[in-house]
């Protein structure tokens, strides 16, 4: 909880106030108690008789301070209400941001649903417990301490009595604590995976109902919601045993201020109106201390899905952000340089060794390898989605690590191999890379890129919506839109990760014409499977088990009989055939 509200100011801005409140709005329900044991003593048991006029004034008094207290009580939920959205709105941003300042290795090592139960599933738990248990919490914090003072007043021994009844209770059900901190820990975790699990099975669909999978993927979905289901059985049977204790203490505190305040009563120590108002008093403070075990339980779940907020808050990013102290690229065309480059994978082998090269400014140069020869983290690290183990990598010899994002991500575009697409229109994914672009501009890049009369082949031309992940187009197709968002950004350099290896021949034909002018004047950088690629660069790198074991032009590196470029190049002449 400190460390939450820590992060989270917002969550103690005017809580004093708050409590303040919740203490006066509390005074109310102790006010009828008190005018129970004023109107039985001065007014029904008056000497002279019953004294109408005493118990109107009791009446009126105690009807205004109800007034005055339930206006309090609306103002404090009122505050607390707006205090939690606007501070719990402000830690799901936060998360959310964070989430995306966590480098692709953090990203990939979670899977994507329990990353995004973080920003809703778990805030929304603190959200609700804050909403209800918050309200609850002060209230019956408010209700026990001012019950338990004039309780006090009347008579201390009756309270002393209240309090032993209830402290085997309090010991049984702080012990309980302990173990619903890690049952509902356990619950989070399972909510997280159950996430997980739904959101894959409903972005494969496709593939699920392709190798008719669909029972084996519903046994996975029962499984987990199965094992959802047992941690929060688990967690709601503790909870109720602990609830049971306080239900135990309540009946017994009650059972042992009638048998005591009866023989106080007796002795003259008590009137009949003060053990009337005490027995009143008496299940004012057990009806929080009752529904506390509710509230214990609901403030685990929170507090589990907290914890769940703030690892995340609290992680990190190996790939950050140097902001202030960080510098702009210079204006112009980039140069590369990897300096004594290597790479592994946390717990991993290596997957780059010793890369020591430069790419000029204004090259066009083509990176070529086998299946998993380390051509994709080439390009991850070059565009810092990474870092590498050793060594560093330099853009006109500004080391990456020092260049603030801001100036990285405007000079600097990578086209992934997925050609990935938010849901929206065609030229809203192409905005991405120059929000102010207007029709005309986005018509005109399209022409220049060849795919003008690709775009009046779409059913609404530029405003045709591609769907979620770009999935009403085809592989192809969301590529041409990837290639088309990198262009209008007019990067310096400009990395293309396999960017046209899912294109039919012919498009592929077209493209690498438009390209060749695209490319022209700024540095680019092709991760190629395609070989045509290569023979279009003006230099080939050639990785093999992660390091440079060939450099040139395509025309000398097909030359040299038996090198790793040569066979790579004749067997994909032999698959094109």
């Amino acid at each position: 909880m400190r460390r939450g509200l820590a992060l989270s100011p917002e969550l103690r801005t005017g809580l004093a106030g708050t409590l303040a409140l919740a203490v006066v709005s509390m005074v109310g329900r102790a006010a009828v108690p008190v005018a129970i044991q004023q109107g039985i003593d001065r007014g029904l048991r008056a000497p002279g008789g019953p004294d109408l006029a005493v118990v109107s004034t009791v009446v009126g008094i105690t009807a205004a301070v109800l007034v005055v207290t339930t206006l309090c009580g609306y103002l404090m939920m009122l505050r607390l209400f707006t205090v939690s959205e606007t501070a719990l709105a402000n830690v799901r941003v936060r998360t959310f941001r964070h989430v995306h300042d966590l480098s692709m290795l953090h990203q990939q090592s979670e899977r994507r649903g329990s990353l995004v139960s973080r920003v809703t599933s778990d805030v929304d738990q603190i959200t609700q417990f804050l909403q209800w248990g918050g309200v609850i919490l002060l209230i019956s914090t408010g209700q026990v301490v001012v019950t338990t003072i004039v309780m006090a007043v009347y008579s201390w021994q009756l309270t002393l009595v209240v309090f032993l009844a209830f402290l085997p209770a309090v010991v049984v059900i702080r012990g309980f604590q302990k173990r619903l901190a890690g049952a509902y820990g356990v619950v989070r975790q399972r909510m997280g995976a159950m996430l997980a699990a739904i959101s894959e099975s409903v972005v494969g669909a496709a593939v699920i109902r392709s190798y008719g999978v669909s029972g084996r993927t519903a046994a996975k979905l029962d499984k987990t919601i199965d094992a959802q289901r047992s941690a929060q059985s688990r967690a709601m049977r503790l909870s109720v045993t602990s609830f049971s204790t306080g239900e135990l203490a309540s009946g017994l505190a009650l059972a042992l201020v009638v048998i005591v305040g009866v023989r106080l009563g007796v002795d003259g120590t008590l009137s009949i109106g003060q053990l009337t108002a005490f027995l009143f008093l008496v299940a004012l403070f057990v009806q929080p201390v009752q529904i506390a075990t509710e509230v214990l339980n609901e403030a685990q779940n929170a507090i589990a899905g907290w914890r769940r907020v703030l690892d995340v808050l609290e992680l990190e990013p190996d790939v950050a952000d140097p902001a202030k102290e960080g510098v702009d690229l210079p204006a112009g065309p980039l140069g590369i340089r990897f300096a004594d480059v290597s790479y592994a994978y946390p717990g991993g082998p290596t997957v780059l060794s010793d890369v020591d090269m430069e790419i000029a400014p204004r090259s066009r140069v083509a990176v070529v390898g086998e299946t998993g020869s380390g051509k994709t983290t080439f390009a991850k690290l070059l565009t810092r989605l990474m870092d590498p183990s050793t060594g560093e990598v330099l853009l006109s010899e500004v080391p990456l690590d020092r260049v603030r994002f801001n100036s990285l991500r405007s000079r600097v575009v990578m086209v992934p191999q997925d050609g990935f697409l938010f849901d929206a229109t065609v030229a809203e994914n192409v905005r991405f890379g120059r929000p102010g672009l207007g029709s005309d501009g986005l018509a005109l890049a399209f022409a220049e890129l060849g795919l003008a009369d690709w775009v009046e082949g779409l059913p609404m031309g530029l405003a045709t919506p591609v769907g979620e992940r770009g999935e009403a187009l085809s592989v192809g197709e969301r590529q041409l839109v990837a290639l088309a968002r990198a262009y209008v950004a007019d990067p310096d350099l400009l990395v293309l990760d396999e960017a046209t290896s899912a294109v039919d021949p012919a498009t592929e034909v077209r493209l690498q014409r438009t390209l060749d002018a695209v490319t022209r004047g700024r540095t680019t950088v092709a991760i190629a499977h395609r070989l045509s690629t290569a023979q279009a660069a003006d230099e080939v790198i050639v990785v093999d088990k992660g390091r440079i074991v060939q450099r040139g032009p395509h025309a000398k590196l097909v030359k040299e009989t038996n090198s790793i470029y040569a066979r790579l190049y004749a067997s994909w002449l032999e698959q094109t055939r």
